[in-house]
């Protein structure tokens, strides 16, 4: 394990700026993160029951999920699915317990009766429950019809309970299933999260670097900010990866500032470029800093 002090120390930093987890302090909002969670807060606080959020893998979407409950009001409950593939009775076991109730029966209608019953409890006291299910493009076409089903608790002007799929481009090839369109019909709002284009990218490194503590005038190149959005297609998760490598392979070398080559020898190191230099990833088809049509959420009545 590296020493992250002496590795900060180097370069100036009180932190490590390109950490793989979540942080919220690290909080970086593009164009289509901004839209998406102006998006999300509406969709939740307004009652719209169900609404989705999809993105590929390192887009953002964990990020935007917690600045989401941030501004969420404290009287909103959210319950967590985090592994979709579980069979109906141990969903509603898991959520159950989300929602800190102890199971009264050993049924799925004992379940959903108890269940509705505290939702109907927490309505009176005008209190919200948003039910998040993260990865849910491995949700089985038997657990996306349950999940349908409870957007069936409601009264004659609410919904009981808010439902919030994330997931991969994958799932909205899903509901495209004839035998998924009743619930492509309930989903209200669709947010899509895109990558950050080549000026959000270094808007990006930049917001990170000053969070952490850097406070000189430049710590990459121009160069290797533009190398760097070619070989991570503007995927945040991507850029985390080989800053921090490019930092640590920096402070190896006793380096100051960081330049093209050592990008590309990062990005190579991780199978991002082949061994001659060409791009092993598909870049996206926009130029830098164009401001682009994205995230634009649709709204189905």
């Amino acid at each position: 394990m590296r020493d992250v002090s002496i590795y900060c120390e180097h370069f100036g930093l009180i932190r490590p700026p390109f950490e793989l987890t979540p942080d919220p302090t690290f909080l970086y909002l593009s164009e289509v993160h901004r839209e998406g969670l102006a998006t999300l807060v509406y969709g939740v606080q307004a009652g719209k029951g169900f609404v989705m959020l999809t993105g590929e893998v390192g887009t953002g979407k964990t990020t935007l999920l917690h600045a989401l409950l941030a501004q969420l009001q404290p009287s909103t409950h959210a319950a967590f699915i985090f592994n979709p593939r579980l069979e109906p009775l141990d969903f509603f076991r898991i959520l159950l317990a989300e929602l800190d109730l102890v199971p009264t029966g050993n049924t799925k209608a004992e379940y959903l009766l108890q269940l509705n019953e505290f939702l109907i409890e927490r309505l009176s006291k005008n209190e919200q429950t948003l039910l998040i299910i993260d990865e849910a493009q491995n949700l089985s076409a038997e657990m996306l019809e349950e999940v349908r089903l409870l957007s069936n608790l409601e009264t004659s002007s609410s919904k009981l309970i808010q439902i919030l799929l994330v997931g991969q481009p994958e799932l909205k090839t899903m509901l495209k299933r004839p035998d998924l369109r009743q619930l492509k019909q309930r989903i209200a709002i669709s947010q899509h999260l895109a990558p950050l284009n080549e000026l959000e990218t270094k808007d990006y490194v930049e917001n990170r670097l000053r969070t952490a503590g850097f406070t000189g005038n430049r710590l990459f190149r121009r160069g290797a900010l533009k190398t760097l959005y070619q070989v991570s297609s503007g995927t945040p998760r991507l850029i985390n990866s080989v800053c921090d490598s490019a930092l640590l392979l920096g402070f190896v070398r006793q380096k100051t500032i960081i330049n093209a080559g050592i990008i590309q020898e990062v990005a190579a190191d991780l199978d991002l470029i082949g061994d001659g230099g060409q791009l092993e990833r598909e870049l996206p088809d926009h130029p830098a800093g164009k401001i682009r049509k994205r995230g634009i959420f649709s709204l189905f009545h």
